[in-house]
C-alpha cells in the first residue's frame, strides 16, 4: 500500500526517533560505518513536466527534445519490489549494529515551482544525490533537476536532528535551471549549460583530505568552484574531467580502502586516472552482468553494478548478479555482502546511491602527502 500523506515518516524513522542528536562523522568511503540513511520508494513517480530530465533522456535515447518524449509509469510490483530490497538492506546492516534512518515520505503528486519552470517532484529512492558528508557537514547539493529542487526537505528532521547534534549543515545555491540552460543540440560535456553552480552530491567521493569530483552533466565546473571556495582550506577537491560525461562519479570510480581503488574499464585509464589515485592500487572492473526484472528502460548503464557499499575496509555491499566482480573483491581480500536491489536501473540508483553515511568510526587523514 502505497503512502499518500505529504507529511508522513516511514515506518522506522518514526519508531527509532527520540529526536537525539546526531554528530555526522564521514571522512571518507571505507572506515567502520556506524550511522547511515537508506532511501525509500514510496510515492514513486517519474515526473512528466520536468525539462532537464525530459532532456536528459532525449539526449541518452538521440531523440529530439521537441518530440513526444515518453514518461513510463512506475508498476505497483517494482514499487513493492525495489521497498522489499531496501528494507532487506537496511536489517542487514541494522543487525551488524548500524543505525538506520529512513527519509519522510513526499507527495510526488504535488506540483513545485519557482519562476522559471513547474514541475511534480522526483522520489526518495537516492539520498546520495541530493545530500552530501564530508567530515564533521552535511551539504544540501545543487541538483540539476527541477523535480529534486525541494528534495531535501524530506530529511529536514535528520538535519535538524544533526545541526542540534553540533555538526555543520550547509546549502549550495540552487541553479535557476531555466530551459535555456539545457543543452539541446547533442550532449557536448553536460545537459546543462548554465553558468549557475550545479552538482549532485554523489559526483563526489572522499578520501579523508581530498575528494573526487566528477564533472559531467551532473556537475558543472561552478559547482566544482563552489565547493572549492566552500572547503578552502579543510580539503583538497580534485576536478575529474574527461571520465565521464554522463552522470556520477560512483559507477566510475570507487575507493575500497585506503591504497585501493577499483575503476571502470571502458572510462577510466592510466592517463585519466586522477593524479593523487596513480599512488594507489588500481583494479579494474570486469564485464558487468545485465539484467531487467521489469519492461521499464534503463536510467543507468550495466555499470551500476560498480555502485558498490562499503561496511568497512573488509565489507561491500554489491549486486548479488555480480559474480566476477565478487570475486575480484574476494581475491583482494574484501569481503561480499551479496544483495540485489532488481530494479535498481530503471530506478537510477544502486547500493551506493541509496544510502548517505552519517557517521563511520575514523577522522580525517591524509591519505596522498
Amino acid at each position: 500500500m502505497l503512502h499518500n500523506n505529504p507529511n508522513a515518516i516511514s515506518a522506522r524513522q518514526e519508531n527509532g526517533s527520540a529526536q537525539s542528536p546526531i554528530r555526522v562523522n564521514a571522512h571518507n568511503e571505507w572506515d567502520p560505518l556506524e550511522e547511515v540513511v537508506v532511501g525509500i520508494i514510496d510515492n514513486a513517480r517519474f515526473p512528466r513536466k520536468d525539462h532537464v530530465l525530459k532532456t536528459d533522456i532525449a539526449l541518452e535515447t538521440n531523440q529530439s527534445i521537441h518530440d513526444d518524449i515518453e514518461i513510463p509509469d512506475i508498476p505497483d510490483f517494482v514499487i513493492e519490489e525495489t521497498r522489499e530490497d531496501l528494507d532487506i538492506f537496511a536489517g542487514e546492516m541494522e543487525k551488524m549494529g548500524i543505525t538506520v534512518h529512513r527519509p519522510g515520505v513526499i507527495d510526488t503528486q504535488r506540483k513545485v515551482a519557482s519562476p522559471f519552470w513547474e514541475t511534480e517532484q522526483f522520489y526518495n529512492y537516492c539520498p546520495r544525490d541530493v545530500l552530501m558528508t564530508v567530515g564533521d557537514m552535511i551539504i544540501e547539493s545543487a541538483n540539476i533537476f527541477p523535480s529534486r529542487y525541494f528534495e531535501a526537505y524530506a530529511y529536514r528532521d535528520l538535519l535538524l536532528r544533526c545541526l542540534e547534534g553540533g555538526s555543520r549543515w550547509i546549502a549550495a545555491p540552487r541553479p535557476r535551471l531555466r530551459a535555456i540552460d539545457c543543452n539541446t543540440d547533442a550532449r557536448v560535456k553536460a545537459i546543462l549549460n548554465t553558468a549557475d553552480p550545479a552538482f549532485d552530491a554523489a559526483n563526489v567521493i572522499k578520501a579523508g583530505k581530498d575528494l573526487f569530483y566528477l564533472i559531467s552533466s551532473s556537475g558543472n565546473e561552478a559547482g566544482l568552484k563552489w565547493l572549492r571556495n566552500t572547503l578552502r582550506g579543510e580539503y583538497r577537491v580534485h576536478a575529474c574531467p574527461g571520465l565521464y560525461t554522463g552522470m556520477h562519479i560512483d559507477t566510475t570510480i570507487t575507493l575500497l580502502r585506503p591504497g585501493l581503488v577499483l575503476v571502470n574499464p571502458e572510462r577510466v585509464n592510466e592517463d585519466n586516472l586522477p593524479e593523487p589515485l596513480k599512488k594507489w592500487d588500481v583494479i579494474y572492473a570486469p564485464e558487468m552482468e545485465e539484467y531487467a526484472y521489469s519492461d521499464l528502460p534503463p536510467l543507468c548503464s550495466a555499470w551500476l553494478g560498480l555502485n558498490l557499499f562499503m561496511i568497512n575496509p573488509n565489507l561491500a555491499v554489491v549486486d548479488a548478479h555480480q559474480k566476477a566482480l565478487i570475486k575480484l573483491l574476494e581475491k583482494h581480500k574484501i569481503d561480499v555482502l551479496p544483495l540485489k536491489l532488481r530494479h535498481g536501473s530503471p530506478l537510477g540508483g544502486g547500493f551506493h546511491c541509496v544510502t548517505l553515511d552519517i557517521r563511520r568510526r575514523g577522522g580525517k587523514e591524509d591519505y596522498f602527502s
